[in-house]
């Protein structure tokens, strides 16, 4: 009976295992974006006048990540029917968690006719000594009228 277990046990995991590797093989092409250094965000980022941030993120990742104080927030989702909004006359960079939303945001904005300079995470930029904006909304003011 412990042997019917064993076996059946061994051979779950390596279904799943088959199923977690199937899954990851159909997540489709990887993005042809370049995911830019803190460096190259950082020298982009001293020419404010010249480029775009496109910030592909839900507000709740913004706000629990952190982000740059100046951005066109669109969600990725959103973004195929939101070019019209975005100027031609500024260098992209496409900003998500950890650049896989925002190299798929780069690679549909570069095939429309944009400039782009490519994707970047906020996390990693973070985590190679970048500074993020905190924003949060402030707390409901207990003394305010309610209409």
């Amino acid at each position: 009976m412990k042997k019917l277990i064993l076996i059946t046990a061994l051979a779950a995991m390596i279904a799943f295992g088959q199923t977690n590797d199937t899954a990851r093989t159909k997540k489709g092409p990887a993005s042809q974006a370049h995911v830019l250094s803190r460096a190259e965000f950082d020298e982009l980022l001293a020419k404010p006048d010249q480029i775009l941030i496109i910030d592909v993120r839900r507000p709740d990742e913004v706000k629990d990540v952190g982000g740059f104080p100046v951005y066109l927030s669109i969600q990725i989702n959103d973004l195929p029917n939101r070019l019209a909004w975005i100027p031609k006359d500024r260098t992209i960079i496409a900003l998500s968690n950890h650049a896989a939303r925002a190299g798929r945001a780069a690679d549909i904005l570069t095939k429309a006719g944009f400039k782009v300079a490519g994707a970047a995470g906020a996390q990693p930029y973070e985590a190679d000594g970048g500074t993020l904006t905190k924003s949060w909304a402030p707390p409901p003011n207990p003394n305010a009228k309610k209409e």
